[in-house]
Parts: structure tokens; sequence; C-alpha cells
């Protein structure tokens, strides 16, 4: 399929980096200030290095992106809350012209999920968003196989950042801000980690989640989510905890009526208790028990890895 890329961050660049040994051509990529666009397909390392060395990717307008002949658009520009500008706005405009869109962007499917619906409704093009739950872990595309209506409610843990704080807290009997420094250094955390420690990341997955097992019974946003972050725990508390073979977890929890975040008490070794920047998911369903579901929940190329998976479940244009 021809890609149209629109964000060049860590995801954006290794999309277009990945694309053709998925077998996929990159038309267009656009950062916040420039594109570059080409018909016959860019190329992706000259755009690339340009951003390294100049900080644009190309001398035209990102709008030029949105206007290339391409197949799928790529949305991979910062999560936004809201009105989810202006990564809705993309969208927007890619299913009114019947292209497809991917997603790895969050703002739109957690805060604005029926205009997205209703605007694929009235399009040729489909939306898919793999990459928003869970960078690499198959979250979604396990509950269409799955079935929606046979999975009852889905936890985890969704955020490296505030899991690495919480299990380097629990295994060297750290405070959080020693932590988080260390974090911050190690380039786990962002400079303002706050969606990360506050639970807003992990709650926007899963507000994402509790769309998608609605089945569009009803539609959720972050203001419907009960939010509590890591930022209030001792060190004692996670000590506490272990005297009792227990540890703390920022979990998210998603459900048909509802989303909740916060820090939970968990089995020391049990399969809520990942450590380090690790993700899960755990499905509770209707015949089969409990499924779990773990791996690289960030990061560029295991990110671009769900997009280009979403990209390869797309049908062909007519």
């Amino acid at each position: 399929m021809k890609l149209a890329i629109l964000g060049s961050g860590a995801v954006g660049s290794s999309v277009a980096e990945l694309a053709d040994e998925y077998g996929h051509e990159v038309v267009a990529l656009a950062d916040s200030s420039s594109a570059v666009v080409d018909d016959g397909g860019i190329d992706v390392a000259a755009a690339l290095d340009r951003k390294s060395a100049e900080g644009a990717v190309g001398s035209g307008d990102p709008d030029d992106a949105l206007g290339a002949d391409y197949d799928a658009l790529v949305e991979a520009t910062p999560t936004t809350l809201g009105d989810a500008q202006p990564g809705f706005g993309h969208v927007e405009t890619a299913l009114e012209r019947d292209r497809h869109v991917v997603l790895a962007n969050k703002g739109p499917v957690a805060e604005r999920y029926g205009d997205v619906m209703d605007l694929a409704e009235d399009s040729a093009g489909e939306v898919l968003f793999e990459a928003t739950v869970g960078g690499a872990i198959p979250v979604l595309s396990t509950i269409s196989d799955f079935g929606a209506g046979q999975i009852t409610a889905a936890r985890g843990v969704l955020n490296g950042t505030a899991n690495f704080i919480l299990s380097r807290m629990a295994a060297e009997g750290l405070d959080y801000e020693h932590v988080l420094a260390e974090a911050q250094d190690l380039g786990v955390a962002e400079a303002d980690p706050t969606f990360d420690v506050d639970g807003t990341d992990a709650a926007l997955k899963c507000v994402i989640l509790s769309n998608v097992l609605s089945q569009g019974d009803r539609v959720y946003s972050l203001e419907d989510a009960d939010v509590e972050g890591i930022e209030e725990i001792p060190g004692t508390a996670l000590d506490l905890a272990s005297e009792d073979n227990r540890t703390v977890r920022l979990i998210g929890e998603a459900t048909p009526d509802g989303v909740t975040v916060g820090p939970r008490l968990v089995p020391q070794n049990g399969a809520l208790s990942v450590t380090g920047t690790r993700n899960i998911v755990q499905f509770e369903t209707e015949h089969a028990g409990q499924l779990n579901v773990s791996g690289r929940g960030a990061g560029g190329p295991e990110t671009a890895s769900a997009v280009l998976a979403d990209v390869g479940r797309l049908p062909p244009l007519e």
C-alpha cells in the first residue's frame, strides 16, 4: 500500500523506515512544520537525515502530505486531549477522501471515538488503531479475533514508565523521586512525565479498550475514567506489600461499563507483576477463562510493528 505518514517522531520515523520491509511504499512524510511528498515513493533515509540535520523532513507544507496520493494515512502525531486536534482533523480529511487510516495517536479514538466511527461508516476507508494500546502487544486484534462480546473485562499494566518506577522502588527500596530521576536519566521517563505517572496515559488506553468492548452501546472519553496516579506512593508501602508477598502496580481496568486506573496490590509472582517497562493485558472471557498477552508496550520499532500489522489487514481500495 501507499502510505502517507504524519508525525516523524520515534513511531512515525520507524514506520517509514520499516514500511518497505513489510511491502509498502511511503509517498509522503510530514512533521509539524514540513513535508516531503513523491507519488513515486520518497527517499525515506534522506528525509530522516534531513530531519536530523535541519529539523525538517522536507521543504513542503504538512498539508501537502494529507493531499498526497496514498491508500492509507498513518497518524502518528502526538496525542492531544479534548477535541483531539489536529489528529482528528487528519482522520476526517483522509476518510472524507475515502482513504484508510491507521492510528498510533490515541487522541481521536480515546476522546472522539463516536465521531471517528461515524466518519468511517460514511467512508470507503477503514480505521484501525492497534498501536494505540500496548505498543507491540496484539491487544485489539486479540479482541477482534476472540469477539468483543465474549470478553467481559480487560485489565493490566499499560504504562511502562510507571511500571519501571514501581518495579525499581520495590526492588531497591528507593523512594519515588529518586527513581523518577533515574528513569529520566535513562530516557524511560520524559522530562515532563505527568501523563505517565498521573495515570492519564493508561486511562486513555483503557478508554479505547472500553469503547471497543462496548461495541457501540456507549462511547467513553477520558472524562468518564476514574484515575489515580503513583506520585503519592511511599517506598514504605511497597515494603509492607512485600512482607505479604505482594507488590504494587498501576493497574487499568476496562469493561463495557467503564474505566478505572490506580495503584493496586497484586501477587508478587502473579501475572500482573511484570517488571521494568513491560506491559500486560489480562482478558476475562465468557467461556475461556483468563487470557494474558504481554510484551513491549512502547518504543519506535515496537509500536511501528503494530501500525504496519494494521496496514497489512486493510483491504485494497476500489
